[in-house]
């Protein structure tokens, strides 16, 4: 007689279902479709009004995992944020971040409080859980898609959406504490929103800037310990925040763009490897998501829920963008794509959590319809992506958005040298100087040069540029002084 572990059979449920998600995402590949939504029909079908008859209504472990996710995700795009692109659209991005999300939640309310007779604080928490565009689903369906944009449009989305997040998980907590605690003041929330800002970007400066020289000079035995020091920071980061009163979300992000945006050990792998994680973290997301909601009390809602979220996106959202856009020189079809790039996520349903926890009166309905609102945003807007950027005018040509495959390299040996990569920075000293005049020690090899998106293999005569990638072999000591003789000359002086 065989023995079953009570841990095996949701285990082989799990395994099942994350396959069926990789098979979704080429699926929806092919058929125009974001995987995200094919994750969560999976889910569905899964669930307890589905085939699968899984019974699953666990809200504060989705609420766990998506805060958990939510982290990942943010540091993963932060990774990926190139500040030199980045820079240029940080003042649009902070008001689309914060005027747009206060804007989109007033809107919202209003017409959540016609359609669905919901009290106004009720109806402001339900346009507050809508308010904020999602990070996973930006930084997936633009990457799902290979879609290519003129300007300075796609730095900007995923720069508000990696900053838009905390703005909103502070609005909903605020407002769901004012409904729980009616004797609450209103006045308290201003001072508890500057704090969770203000920590979240100091401690994610912080860190990040720390993380750097620890990647730089810990000197792990093993290359996969720098995943798990990774990951360690990401929580540390996060958590930590979190406990003195700041924006952990707000922080990782922060952190991850200075990581992102630094020479340290082992930066391409690190990237690909969380690229991977994310991957895996939003499929099970989805799937959960999927599993939790009971579709024939999101069909009872769907006639209003249908309507809030036409009002969102073809309203709301492009109000809120061109009135936060309205001093800034962008052009009027730039405004209109980023308006239409306004996709939700699993965001609102994690946000949701919140008051259907604290037994907030109307929060069943604020779940169902938030589930409904991101289904259709997938659907409608997440399709149709390529189809407005052409109208539009800001599609980028084909051949303009291919991107070289990056290379994979491990060094062998016993360990005495080490592969790195080492950024050029665009005020470093030796921007526009042959390699042949920069007297690098001979026991530190330059390798490889990504530049713009192609390789060079690089001699004597080669000229660095700034953002130059440089595939570097040598002993640690060695690798060091080229470092050091890369910065900046303001820091080199130092």
């Amino acid at each position: 007689m065989n023995h079953v572990n009570p841990i095996d059979l949701p285990v082989f449920l799990i395994s099942v279902l994350l396959l069926l998600g990789l098979v979704a995402s080429k699926l929806g590949g092919r058929l125009g479709i974001p995987g995200l939504v094919l994750f969560l029909g999976i889910g569905m079908l899964a669930g307890s009004e589905g085939p699968g008859g899984i019974d699953f209504e666990n809200y504060p472990l989705t609420q766990a995992v998506g805060i958990l996710t939510l982290a990942f995700i943010l540091y993963s795009g932060g990774l990926e944020t190139d500040w030199r692109y980045t820079r240029p659209v940080l003042r649009d991005g902070l008001l689309l971040a914060t005027l747009g999300v206060v804007l989109t939640t007033g809107l919202v309310a209003v017409v959540a409080h016609a359609l669905l007779a919901l009290p106004w604080l009720t109806s402001i928490l339900l346009g507050a859980v809508v308010s904020s565009t999602d990070a996973s689903a930006v930084f997936s369906v633009l990457k799902e898609r290979a879609l290519g944009l003129k300007g300075r449009i796609r730095p900007m989305l995923e720069f508000e959406s990696g900053v838009n997040d905390p703005m909103a998980v502070f609005l909903v907590i605020g407002l769901t504490s004012l409904i729980a605690h009616p004797g609450t003041p209103w006045t308290g929330v201003v001072p508890l929103f500057l704090k969770q800002m203000v920590l979240g970007g100091v401690i994610g400066l912080g860190m990040g800037r720390l993380a750097v020289r620890v990647f730089n000079r810990i000197n792990l035995p093993s290359d996969g310990l720098y995943t798990v020091l990774s990951v360690a920071l990401v929580g540390l980061v996060y958590a930590s925040t979190a406990l003195v009163g700041g924006s952990g979300f707000l922080a990782v992000y922060i952190a991850g763009v200075v990581l992102g945006n630094s020479a340290f050990v082992h930066r391409r792998s690190l990237r690909q490897w969380h690229e991977g994680l994310t991957y895996l973290l939003e499929i099970g997301m989805f799937l959960l998501l999927g599993l939790l909601v009971f579709p024939s009390k999101v069909v009872q809602l769907a006639v209003p829920s249908l309507l809030i979220s036409l009002f969102l996106m073809f309203v709301a959202r492009p109000v809120a963008v061109f009135v936060s856009l309205s001093l800034a020189r962008v052009p009027t079809a730039h405004k209109g794509m980023v308006a239409w790039v306004g996709l939700r996520g699993a965001v609102p349903i994690i946000l949701a959590t919140f008051p259907l926890l604290e037994h907030v009166p109307g929060a069943d309905t604020i779940f169902n319809v938030a589930f409904f609102i991101m289904l259709t945003s997938l659907l409608i807007q997440g399709t149709t992506l390529p189809v407005v950027a052409r109208w539009l005018g800001v599609d980028e040509a084909k051949a303009a958005r291919q991107n070289t495959q990056r290379l994979q390299f491990t060094p062998t040996g016993a360990g005495k040298n080490d592969l790195v990569e080492v950024v050029v920075p665009p005020d470093s000293r030796v921007v526009g100087q042959r390699i042949v005049s920069l007297d690098f020690p001979p026991e530190a090899l330059i390798l490889l040069i990504h530049r713009n998106g192609e390789y060079i293999v690089p001699s004597g005569s080669t000229v660095l540029e700034a953002g130059d990638e440089l595939q570097m072999l040598g002993s640690p000591s060695f690798l060091d002084r080229v470092r050091a003789r890369i910065r900046p000359a303001a820091d080199s002086a130092t």
